[in-house]
């Protein structure tokens, strides 16, 4: 049988990448696209899949290691027939925003039944431990808190998955292992199976990975909400011509949804209001203002909400979009989004509309500072001056960082994207 050397593919600008976990040891069979090692940068944990069928021959890479892209990992051998593959796929790789949101705002709690083994105290971490904790099974979310608290993460036992860290972990350790301190007092643990007949069912990956991150950001931000509501009487039938040309499209048929057109009549307030596209600088004292309009979009996939990142929007026209969303959430609802494919929003949108509801508090995905929400449009009532008119109205949630935007600011930012929706001509100013 060939033997085919397995190494790291193209994992964007990710760097000096720690593996933290192999899925397969030596003499098993594997499939083809079956995870073979787990890598983990600071914002995404990647998946590298086996690029055929086959029997893993040799093992040269081991937990702990740094690789980047062209690092040998591991050794095949193929199975009779099966093709060679010309090029490694890229990883699979499961976003820790997004957006958020998730749906794509709300981070999921799960109740264990039993408590899990309270961490024990983190003494003070030495000047000389290296930050990244190379070999230490946690999260990103995990070791960036580390980070922040001065919390030793090999002094820790993880009461998650497998043994690994998790925030809650890490918070406990914060406040002294259990009562008292700084730290968020812990949900007491509830034994269900006392009041009836329970069933318990792991987290999809993506959720175990989105929600350490979601929670942080809820914690560490300070949200504000705010609502308002565009008149989309004109876009939407302006949508509607759009969408049936693209479905009379014989050679690539596409759809339009509203999201394209929200995306451009987001850039150009964002344009307007720049704050709103910035950054917090890690030491808080500073604001970095990014001159490109990365456009975030939560997409709902069977295991869970991804953010897929729209690049240029500001470049690109809503035909353009409309095709480029819709090749993205494809990706995104089979789990091939690229890495790069999920990293550099500047602002995110959640759209619920499809769905319904009336308003929402969508998590900002930080380190941006604002989200937008959006929900589903109605027909309402609207005075002209002299009769009520029906008009569809479409109710839009900004959660926004309070400690960079004042509530004036967003007030003044939903009015202008509200207006823009209303008569799109504005993009042109």
């Amino acid at each position: 049988m060939a033997k085919i050397e397995v190494k790291v593919p193209d994992i964007g600008d990710f760097k000096d990448v720690p593996i933290i976990e192999i899925l397969v040891k030596p003499g098993d069979a594997v499939t083809a696209e079956q995870p073979l090692l787990t890598l983990e940068s600071d914002k995404a944990t990647l998946e590298v899949p086996a690029p055929s069928a086959g029997v893993v021959a040799a093992i040269v890479a081991k937990v702990g290691d740094k690789v980047s892209m062209g690092t040998p990992l591991l050794t095949l051998e193929a199975a009779a027939g099966a093709p060679a593959a010309a090029a490694q796929p890229a990883p699979k790789a499961e976003a820790a925003p997004p957006a958020a949101p998730p749906a794509p705002a709300v981070p999921i709690a799960v109740a264990r039944d039993v408590a899990p083994a309270p961490a024990k105290p983190a003494p003070a971490r030495p000047s000389t431990l290296a930050v990244d904790f190379s070999g230490v099974f946690a999260g990103p979310a995990a070791r960036r808190l580390a980070r922040e608290l001065d919390i030793d993460l090999t002094a820790l036992q993880g009461t998650g998955d497998k043994g690994r860290i998790t925030v809650a972990d890490i918070k406990i350790a914060a406040r002294g292992g259990g009562g008292g301190g700084t730290g968020l007092p812990e949900v007491p643990a509830v034994d269900f199976a006392k009041f009836g007949p329970v069933e318990t069912v792991p987290l999809s990956r993506i959720k175990r990975i989105s929600g350490p991150r979601l929670h942080a950001s809820w914690v560490n931000v300070p949200h504000v909400t705010h609502s308002d509501e565009a008149d989309i009487t004109e876009l939407e039938a302006f949508r509607r011509a759009l969408d049936d040309a693209a479905k009379a499209d014989k050679t690539a048929p596409y759809r339009v949804s509203l999201l394209p057109l929200l995306m451009k009549a987001s850039v150009a307030t964002l344009k307007a209001f720049p704050a709103f596209n910035s950054a917090l600088a890690p030491a808080k004292d500073a604001l970095i203002y990014r001159h490109y309009w990365h456009i975030g979009v939560a997409v709902d996939t069977p295991d869970g909400l991804v953010v897929a990142v729209v690049k240029d929007v500001d470049k690109k026209g809503v035909v353009e979009l409309a095709r480029e969303l819709g090749a993205l959430s494809a990706k995104a609802r089979e789990g091939k989004l690229a890495p790069t494919e999920m990293q550099g929003a500047t602002f995110t949108i959640s759209s619920l509309g499809g769905i319904g509801g009336t308003a929402f508090t969508p998590i900002v995905n930080a380190p941006e500072v604002a989200i937008l929400g959006v929900v589903r449009a109605r027909m309402a009532p609207l005075w002209d001056g002299q009769a009520f008119q029906p008009r569809l109205m479409l109710p839009l949630c900004l959660s926004y960082d309070h400690r960079v935007i004042d509530g004036a600011a967003a007030a003044r930012f939903m009015r202008r994207l509200c207006d823009t929706a209303t008569d799109m001509r504005r993009v042109l100013l």
